[in-house]
């Protein structure tokens, strides 16, 4: 292969995604290449689209439009008991997609690692005020089975003993290890039905 400074950091780019390494890179790049109008060009647009328009929400941490109030946080129409907690936004929508849980999102931002406190950077603050201005009964963990996970869960689970709130996590259902995204829905789905009570 002709070395081009241009495609081999757009090869080391896209080779960053979840799932792609440098071969299945340079298939979409070529595949961009060989259609710069049909593919490429409405690509950059809808990234550069995102780039500019699309942030996370600072207090229930959902994606937002910069142009519009946070869809998640204005969802007031509708009175939920309950608050499901994630790690990231890959999880809100795998369980989104199930329609096992009607309720509240709210959105860590990561979890808590064994090897760094990253708890300052977690959206706790706002789950607490969010608790407590909009009545909420239960909170659902749904953290990963990982180290990270159950540690962020328990951390969550110390930070609102105080609170006159239910806190109930995902069933055991869920595999040592597993992450919420890569569930498929008949194990979301039973880990929700079958959560319990801390």
């Amino acid at each position: 292969m002709i070395e081009i400074k241009e495609i081999e950091e757009l090869i080391k780019a896209v080779s960053k995604f979840p799932g792609l390494g440098p071969k299945s890179a340079k298939r979409i790049i070529l595949k961009l290449i060989n259609n710069k109008d049909e593919i490429m060009k409405p690509t950059i647009n809808a990234l550069v689209n995102v780039y500019k328009n699309i942030s996370r929400c600072n207090y229930c941490g959902a994606l937002k439009s910069s142009n519009d109030k946070c869809k998640n946080c204005n969802n007031i129409n509708k009175k939920f008991s309950k608050i499901c907690v994630v790690e990231n936004i890959a999880d809100q929508w795998s369980i989104e997609s199930t329609n096992i849980f009607d309720g509240y999102f709210h959105i860590l931002g990561g979890t808590i690692s064994g090897s760094a406190d990253k708890s300052q950077r977690l959206l706790m603050d706002s789950l607490v005020d969010r608790i407590k201005k909009q009545n909420i009964e239960e909170v659902i963990l749904a953290t990963s089975a990982t180290v990270e996970g159950q540690t962020t869960a328990y951390y969550i689970e110390e930070t609102l003993k105080n609170l006159k709130v239910k806190i109930s996590k995902l069933a055991q259902g869920l595999p040592v290890g597993g992450e919420i995204e890569s569930l498929d829905d008949g194990t979301l789905f039973s880990a929700f039905r079958n959560r319990t009570q801390i």
